[in-house]
């Protein structure tokens, strides 16, 4: 055979390995995509699933609650349906934290606005985001933390009435160091139940609430004390109102 014969074969078998290539990665790269597309799909099921799952059973706590634990070695909480949470307090908690509780649909859109507006560092969180937070994740500010905890806030939202949402907070909120849920705030600020509060107590325990374990609702500040009149006057207004119609009671 003529060299020149035997040197094209190379050449041919080089030109189909290089048109061959581009196909390679293009199938590698379609079955990465399948991969990540399935494992979305998977963990949105997880959550879909999970979320559900909280409509019905109470949640047995929460990572923050678990770390206080091992933090301070014992906690206090002890769940109790909202039936048996005074009306005064679920009013109290909404004005304090979420006025607009009944009317947005996880997000607080007016309050954001107004929050960027004034340039404050203050967050605009709503109760179904702290309640996400409390239940499914982490504390932290991190933006993978913030995504998580947005995409959790549109499933409880969806899932879970404005009552049930409610009622999860007030039970896996902590009130004081190591104190979660109202019904062991109650008892250890004030010697008594949940469903026996007053409007005083129970805007005492919601002004307590953005910083557990520097307030004292049994022994208040000034502050505290102006802050405990202005969310009992609002919890009067969104009764009247109706801002406060969606928890019933």
């Amino acid at each position: 055979m003529p060299r020149a014969a035997r040197d094209k074969k190379p050449a041919r078998k080089t030109r189909r390995a290089k048109r061959g290539t581009p196909d390679r990665l293009a199938d590698a790269l379609r079955w990465l995509l399948r991969i990540v597309w399935r494992g979305l799909a998977i963990a949105l099921l997880v959550a879909v699933a999970w979320v559900g799952l909280y409509r019905f059973v109470n949640p047995p706590g929460g990572i923050f609650m678990l770390q206080e634990y091992r933090r301070i070695g014992t906690i206090e909480r002890e769940w109790v349906p909202i039936d048996r949470i005074a009306p005064e307090m679920a009013r109290s908690v909404i004005a304090a934290e979420d006025a607009n509780f009944c009317l947005h649909w996880g997000f607080d859109m007016s309050e954001i606005r107004r929050v960027i507006a004034a340039g404050s560092t203050r967050g605009a969180s709503t109760l179904t985001q702290q309640t996400a937070k409390n239940v499914f994740l982490w504390h932290g500010r991190t933006w993978s933390r913030k995504a998580l905890e947005s995409g959790f806030t549109l499933l409880i939202e969806v899932l879970w009435p404005k009552r049930r949402i409610l009622e999860v907070y007030l039970n896996i909120a902590e009130f004081d160091n190591g104190v979660f849920g109202v019904e062991a705030a109650a008892q250890r600020y004030f010697n008594t139940s949940a469903a026996d509060l007053t409007p005083l107590q129970a805007a005492r325990l919601a002004v307590v609430l953005p910083a557990p374990k520097s307030r004292d609702a049994a022994n208040p500040t000034a502050f505290l004390r102006n802050r405990t009149a202005s969310v009992m006057d609002g919890a009067a207004t969104i009764a009247r109102d109706g801002r406060a119609d969606c928890i019933g009671g």
